[in-house]
């Protein structure tokens, strides 16, 4: 089940300490898809960072479910992140000398022990679910940039997070792969009641959002 957020007069600020990112309020429910849109350098990544705990803010709350980022020590939100939150990047961040398997169960190296064994389970579901069981052993040095994107995916999912994170996740795509990862994205956090909150400049990704929000010049306009 996923965790709804709160955002209330939110800021974050850059190295110069000027405002980059302006936001008075936004709720989503637990498990609804939000898609974000906005020209580039608008602040779109820079709100994902917010809601994953890597962009502190600067005032104002975060609140994912109960617990609000904007009071939590750096530590705190590593906790939290590596607990609740998936994450899938533009580029992949893919090991390219492990196997499809070993990189989707990255996050079991900082599980407590007795998480280890169930994130390397969900890693070998995910990668079976998103069709590549059969090459899970496979370098992903091979792997084309679609499958790349869906040991991403599997990546991402392997513990079971409440909340999704994905920042142009279709950006190094072909079409056809992109539409793929469109239709597994949004089929797995329905499944899931995933909180999936998503950064794109693909009109195919708005179309399977529950809702849609722009960034422009850091604020947030509908």
């Amino acid at each position: 089940m996923g965790l709804p957020l709160a955002i209330s007069d939110l800021q974050v600020h850059g190295d110069d300490r000027r405002p980059i990112l302006r936001i008075e309020a936004l709720e989503i429910p637990s498990g609804c898809r939000l898609g974000i849109r906005g020209p580039s350098g608008a602040g779109k990544s820079t709100l994902l960072m917010a809601l994953a705990g890597l962009a502190p803010a600067s005032s104002g709350t975060i609140f994912w479910g109960d617990t609000d980022l904007s009071q939590m020590s750096e530590a705190e939100r590593a906790r939290f992140r590596r607990r609740h939150v998936g994450m899938i990047f533009q580029d992949f961040l893919l090991f390219e000398e492990l196997t499809a398997l070993a990189n989707a169960s990255l996050a079991a190296a900082y599980a407590d022990a007795d998480r280890r064994k169930q994130i390397r389970e969900g890693a070998a579901a995910m990668l079976d679910h998103l069709g590549l069981g059969a090459h899970a052993s496979r370098s992903v040095a091979s792997f084309s940039g679609g499958e790349r994107q869906r040991v991403a995916i599997a990546r991402a999912l392997a513990a079971d997070p409440p909340v999704l994170l994905a920042d142009e996740p279709t950006a190094s795509l072909d079409r056809a792969s992109a539409d793929r990862l469109i239709d597994d994205l949004a089929a797995l956090a329905a499944q899931k009641g995933t909180t999936l909150v998503v950064v794109s400049h693909d009109p195919a990704m708005y179309a399977r959002m529950d809702r849609v929000v722009g960034i422009v010049d850091g604020r947030l306009v509908e």
